[in-house]
């Protein structure tokens, strides 16, 4: 099949093959759509343009954004810090990682110790030269709480690190097969020293230098000369984001040619920019979910009784047929789908079920209305979801009570501080980096305060099990127990749906996050 793909990829290169034909030929052959996508956009890829501007019209800016990678918390920061950041590692679009600051990884027989070795001559945008220093004081910061990174829970498993020469050597506490892919973390941006003397100045290796910094409102980049990878990435001569919260104005801005690309359109209008003229949408599914989260050490939310009750209240196939609209896949109260390796297929569905959550919010004890808490920039349709929640809710004579929160402080002000609200995650590369970043104990984004020691060591365990089968198992049962009684409910998994302008190019789907893995203004150009 290899050959035959090779075979139809230089057809297309050569211009004697269309990208219908392309696709319907792989789709022939056994190819999934996602990677005939993936293959089909490196086959028409085009030698890229240099020069011009960028723009891009983005959902998930707040006034209260810094540049500090480590506080990243939503769509605008993290498609920023691609073009100002270089990272150790990139996730690939077919799962692999890429080698970028890390010219290369080793390991210990017992993957126990990690030896990256940094390559040399990668400048920083102030002039300086990135070396293993800078890297064990980027890692030193981020697992530092008072940090407050993001990246905490997954490197909380790191027991000592080290500059030795051009490398920098890592021991943990325990092995871990997949440390290499924790590397990749969007938080953990390579900056000077760190970013210990000022995390928020914005100075990084990447392709674009920092020139406008105004939180809520816009961002600018200009080009960095010497960027090490100037032939792959930054081809416009800057680059611009401008914060759109308001579903509509974005889509009106790139109609009317303001921006040149958009994130989270909604999927109930895209049969609608699908007629556009020179307007083309990019989807594409991954491992990106949209939850309702509790808090569960927070009352009422701390009887599991009463989230048994929640979850049992929500008709998913309704929330999936009329949110998503076809944009995804249905979700079982655990972070985790069928992208993930190691991913068990036989836990049974959880249904929704009226008789049973009633019984279940009877045994609870509560009485009187929940509070749940939402926002258009939770996820695209999340107030409509929250309505359709309270609907089937009521069916189970369980009172939702609706607070539409506005979009500019939603991230700061309601996720992770408000015991019940909407929310979005993008997935990790890794089951253990999932469960790391948000569901163990000491998390910084443990967004359910879902604190279980026994669920702690069941993630350190599986870290440790090079045995797969046994690691699957661990995993299996780690999703058992968080779906039984964790603060989580998953809905649904669902596809990220960007848009392009009349002329932009160089677009490659990312299943691992939005806008070709947030380097869609580094990464495309305008066509002449």
């Amino acid at each position: 099949m290899t050959t035959e793909l090779d075979h139809l990829a230089r057809l297309a290169g050569k211009g004697r093959l269309s990208r219908r034909d392309f696709l319907g030929r792989a789709a022939a052959l056994g190819v999934s759509a996602a990677l005939a996508g993936t293959l089909a956009d490196k086959a028409f890829a085009q030698t890229p343009v240099k020069g011009g501007q960028l723009k891009a019209g983005l959902q998930g800016g707040e006034s209260s954004n810094v540049l500090d990678p480590a506080l990243n918390l939503s769509q605008v920061n993290f498609s920023f810090g691609k073009c100002w950041g270089e990272m150790l590692v990139e996730l690939n679009p077919d799962g692999s990682l890429e080698n970028r600051i890390a010219e290369d990884i080793g390991a210990s027989a017992d993957a126990k110790t990690w030896t990256m070795k940094i390559r040399k001559g990668i400048e920083f945008h102030d002039g300086k030269t990135v070396t293993p220093e800078d890297v064990v004081a980027t890692l030193e910061r981020h697992s530092d709480e008072k940090s407050k990174s993001a990246a905490l829970g997954i490197l909380q498993g790191i027991d000592k690190m080290k500059a030795d020469g051009d490398e920098v050597v890592i021991t943990l506490k325990e092995p871990n097969a997949d440390f290499p892919y924790l590397m990749a973390d969007y938080h953990l941006v390579i900056q000077p020293n760190g970013g210990k003397d000022n995390p928020n100045a914005g100075i990084g290796a990447g392709p674009y230098k920092v020139t406008v910094n105004e939180p809520g409102v816009r961002y600018g980049g200009e080009k960095f000369a010497n960027y090490w990878q100037g032939d792959k990435l930054g081809h416009a001569a800057q680059v611009e984001i401008v914060v759109i919260n308001d579903p509509t104005a974005r889509t009106s801005a790139l109609q009317g040619g303001q921006v040149h690309m958009i994130n989270r359109v909604e999927p109930k209008i895209v049969d609608l920019i699908k007629r556009v003229p020179g307007v083309t949408i990019q989807a594409v599914a991954g491992r990106g979910f949209y939850p309702f989260n509790m808090f569960c050490d927070t009352a009422p939310f701390d009887n599991n009784d009463l989230r048994m009750a929640l979850k049992l209240a929500m008709d998913r196939e309704e929330l999936l047929e009329k949110i998503l609209r076809g944009y995804g896949s249905g979700g079982n109260d655990f972070p985790i789908n069928e992208a993930y390796p190691l991913f068990s297929n036989d836990i049974e569905q959880r249904k929704f079920d009226p008789e049973k959550a009633a019984e279940y919010y009877k045994k609870s004890g509560h009485s009187g209305s929940i509070l749940l808490r939402t926002s258009d920039v939770a996820f695209p349709g999340a107030v409509d979801a929250a309505q359709l929640y309270q609907q089937s809710c009521a069916k189970a004579g369980i009172k939702i009570e609706i607070k539409r929160e506005p979009g500019d402080g939603y991230w700061s002000e309601v996720w992770n501080k408000q015991p019940f609200s909407l929310s979005y995650w993008g997935g990790r590369p890794t089951q253990d980096q999932m469960y790391s970043t948000a569901y163990i104990s000491s998390a910084d984004w443990n967004d359910t305060r879902w604190k279980r020691p026994e669920f702690d060591n069941m993630v350190i365990a599986a870290r440790a099990e090079l045995d797969q089968d046994k690691r699957k198992k661990i995993y299996r049962d780690m999703a058992v127990m968080m779906r039984d009684e964790g603060g989580l409910i998953v809905p649904f998994f669902n596809q990220y749906i960007d848009a392009t302008g009349k002329g932009v190019e160089g677009w490659v789907s990312n299943p691992a996050q939005e806008m070709c893995g947030g380097y869609a203004l580094a990464m495309c150009w305008l066509a002449a």
